[in-house]
């Protein structure tokens, strides 16, 4: 090799070997938990190991080149020098040497020197909670969210106590409000803040109204998802919600009638039954229901089911598990569910196997891989004897009823 070539070669080595060292310099004072300590063994290392490293290399030389019994005295001296240099070095390092070796088994069981992850503690406030000193909790959870004012455990913590605690509701929702303005926060988070404080609205101020409008924020900010269709659905209820609170506050005297005397002496107690709710006024209340909130899949469901038993219409009860079942962002487990119905109710509708059998082939494919697909597939492997077990054998005398139940109704989505 060229010398020019050569020197720059050797050059380039020696350099790498600079940097080398010096990055493991570097790398082990930061590592280690005594810098001090650390930075006197390099010291003494480099203090003994440069001039009895020269003394060594120039024994050794000597000894080769001199050769003969003198020379080979010399050399064997150097091999000496070098074992009591590594003697020194070794009770100068032997800690270090042994951590290096220890290190990765005792990383195994207590997870190395890596510093742990911080985490906002919450322990005291809770316990705080617990002794019913809200004030003090209220302070320490601060504290932490001072450090993490993103922690949604955090922001939770504290709206509760102001909600259920001390009574401060205003300032609950303020709290829930400063974390869902952020941009950044997570959409799930968001909408079980706010589904939260529309809870606490209607439990402890038993306000429907401002419960309704927080639900709402939750539509206007995810629109044409899964969290608004269910915020849809918790709107819809909020009416029944409402009378269920109001009566358990304002709780009135219950009158039961007189029982009947005698009864086992009575020839026949068929009189004592009482009466179902007749399905037409059913129907009636789910229509005006749906009219009013027309994303209500729980009713929805219910007057498809009373459709198809009792009014022996299967073909209204299709239409409404249709608008169910394309309704966009339901969940999956939602949607497999109003098709297995729909096959449940044709099966008991006297359809024929192919409907059935289309029907069911419809979560496979709209659910490729699922484990609903995998459900539907295993029930239509065992279609036939299905039908053959639940046909029914009597005829079935039907009633008079009005032919155009149920289409007199209809919801600007679904139209």
């Amino acid at each position: 090799m060229n010398p020019t070539l050569q020197k720059i070669f050797d050059g380039f080595l020696i350099a790498v070997a600079i940097g080398f060292v010096i990055w493991i310099f570097i790398r082990a004072f930061q590592r280690s938990t005594n810098p001090t300590g650390l930075a006197l063994q390099w010291l003494i290392t480099l203090v003994i190991g440069i001039p009895l490293g020269v003394v060594i290399v120039r024994l050794i030389k000597t000894g080769f080149s001199a050769g003969g019994e003198g020379g080979a005295m010399v050399a064997i001296g150097g091999l000496f020098l070098t074992v009591a240099f590594g003697f020194i070095m070794a009770i100068i390092w032997r800690n270090n040497v042994i951590d290096l070796i220890a290190s990765p088994i005792a990383s195994l069981f207590d997870g190395g020197k890596e510093p742990p992850e911080p985490k906002p503690l919450y322990s005291a406030a809770i316990s705080k909670r617990k002794n019913d000193r809200p004030l003090e909790a209220i302070i320490a959870i601060r504290e932490q969210l001072a450090k993490f004012p993103d922690d949604f455990e955090g922001v939770t913590l504290l709206a509760g106590i102001q909600a259920e605690d001390t009574q401060d509701l205003p300032g609950a929702e303020i709290t829930f409000n400063h974390f869902c303005g952020r941009k950044d926060a997570p959409p799930l988070q968001v909408a079980a803040a706010l589904t939260q404080l529309a809870d606490w609205h209607l439990k402890l101020a038993q306000d429907a109204d401002s419960a309704r409008a927080v639900l709402e924020k939750i539509i206007a900010r995810f629109p044409a998802t899964p969290l608004a269709a269910q915020a849809a659905q918790r709107i819809a209820h909020l009416g029944g919600a409402e009378k269920i609170l109001l009566a358990a506050h304002d709780r009135q005297a219950t009158f039961l009638p007189e029982g009947v005397n005698n009864i086992g002496l009575l020839d026949s107690t068929r009189h004592l039954i009482p009466e179902e709710t007749d399905p037409a006024q059913l129907a009636a209340e789910y229509v005006k229901q749906l009219e009013q909130h027309p994303l209500d899949t729980e009713v929805r469901e219910k007057l498809a089911i009373l459709y198809a038993r009792h009014y022996q219409r299967l073909d209204l009860a299709t239409l409404e598990l249709a608008q169910l079942i394309n309704e966009p962002n339901q969940p999956t487990k939602r949607v497999a569910h109003w098709l297995n119905l729909l096959a449940d109710l044709q099966i008991h509708g006297g359809a024929d196997y192919e409907t059935v059998h289309d029907t069911l082939e419809k979560i496979i494919e709209r659910f490729p891989g699922l484990p609903v697909a995998d459900l539907a597939q295993s029930r239509l492997n065992r279609l036939k004897l299905e039908m053959k077990g639940r046909q029914e054998t009597s005829d079935v005398k039907l009633g008079v009823y009005e032919q155009n139940i149920g289409l007199k109704y209809g919801s600007p989505r679904h139209s």
